[in-house]
């Protein structure tokens, strides 16, 4: 039963790669509601996750933002490394991007959506009801998770097939996590650890990388608004889902 509605999420991550390579017409609004998603999935997604399983503290602060705070920085320093190394060999970069760290941030994306396909079986472990409201939960946002794959890869330069590809492997993950959730349990302080970590790599790219390229050339307020929707959609997904 996990597996099969697992399902939903494929065809949700599907559905927003595919809306995410329709519009590049439009590409600012594209970059402007992908911050928007990214930033609301990690303020009001993946942070109270993160807290609430991982809550434990470390010198004052909690754990779960010592590594939200180390995903940052691991974020910019792997952009940095990939970008420099490239430049020493000769290599050409997009609008100053290794490509390597769109790949990278990519895989990031497929392996939280097998973390959520994880949280589909462990939900329909405990009971029917549980699962259901965990499955509509995932689905309603795996569409981001799709939007937010292909454009990342994209924006850094790789071609539209690695997207395509990346996208593919991000719609595949939770159902394969859903079934190896039958087999394994992932205790709950590393899963926040998890959330933590992933949310500020995250943070990083939306703030220092999409947001910025989404106003560099079109400083309009339609991208503004793109934005502003994309966090509001998230805080809806959340509160339904609650």
């Amino acid at each position: 039963m996990a597996v099969f509605v697992a399902l939903g999420a494929f065809l949700m991550t599907l559905a927003g790669g595919w809306t995410a390579q329709r519009v590049t017409d439009r590409r600012h609004l594209v970059l402007g509601l992908a911050g928007g998603l990214m930033l609301g999935v990690v303020g009001l997604d993946l942070l109270p996750e993160a807290l609430k399983a991982a809550g434990e503290e470390i010198f004052g602060v909690p754990a779960a933002l010592l590594l939200f705070v180390a995903g940052f920085l691991l974020a910019h320093l792997v952009e940095r490394l990939l970008a420099a190394r490239q430049a020493s060999h000769g290599g050409e970069e997009s609008n100053g991007r290794a490509p390597e760290v769109g790949l990278t941030a990519a895989a990031a994306m497929v392996g939280h959506s097998y973390m959520d396909g994880v949280a589909i079986g462990a939900a329909f472990q405990v009971g029917g009801g549980m699962g259901t409201a965990v499955t509509l939960a995932v689905v309603a946002h795996d569409f981001a998770d799709g939007f937010n794959t292909y454009t990342i890869t994209s924006l850094y330069g790789n071609a539209r097939r690695k997207a395509l590809t990346m996208l593919f492997a991000d719609a595949v993950a939770p159902v394969a996590g859903a079934a190896s959730a039958a087999f394994a349990t992932i205790p709950e302080g590393l899963l926040g650890g998890y959330l933590g970590l992933f949310g500020g790599v995250l943070l990083y790219l939306a703030a220092a990388e999409i947001l910025p390229e989404a106003h560099h050339e079109h400083p309009a307020r339609s991208t503004l608004l793109c934005t502003v929707a994309g966090a509001a959609f998230i805080w809806l997904v959340v509160g339904l889902a609650g």
